[in-house]
């Protein structure tokens, strides 16, 4: 069974730095990519980073520069995202995504707030 759990969000001040984690139940390369979204308050659900299944990355526009995505393959099958120089725009529930064979998967988001 495929799952996906977030972890590592958690309340910081504004520019200040977190990391939340995304585990994977199975090894992390039979995603096509991983890719980190997050939904504020209200707003939809928006597009953050993705990797690849090569390590290539790309951000949305307001995170270049202070997002990073990462990966650990076998046995860890964990993607990270780090955030530095945070603001409090980027307070949101952070969920990971990951599609194997046409099928997404979600977890189940992990909060992030970020106070001025």
């Amino acid at each position: 069974q495929v799952q996906l759990v977030e972890s590592g969000g958690g309340l910081v001040q504004a520019g200040g730095s977190l990391t939340p984690s995304c585990s994977a139940s199975v090894n992390i390369f039979e995603f096509n990519g991983m890719v980190w979204y997050r939904q504020a308050p209200g707003k939809k659900r928006e597009f953050v980073a993705r990797i690849n299944v090569g390590g290539k990355t790309n951000y949305e526009e307001s995170g270049k520069g202070r997002f990073t995505s990462s990966r650990e393959g076998q046995p860890k099958n964990i993607v990270y995202l780090h955030m530095s120089g945070m603001k409090p725009e980027d307070t949101a529930v952070y969920y990971c995504n990951g599609n194997i064979l046409s099928r997404d998967y979600w977890g189940q988001g992990t909060q992030v707030t970020v106070s001025s």
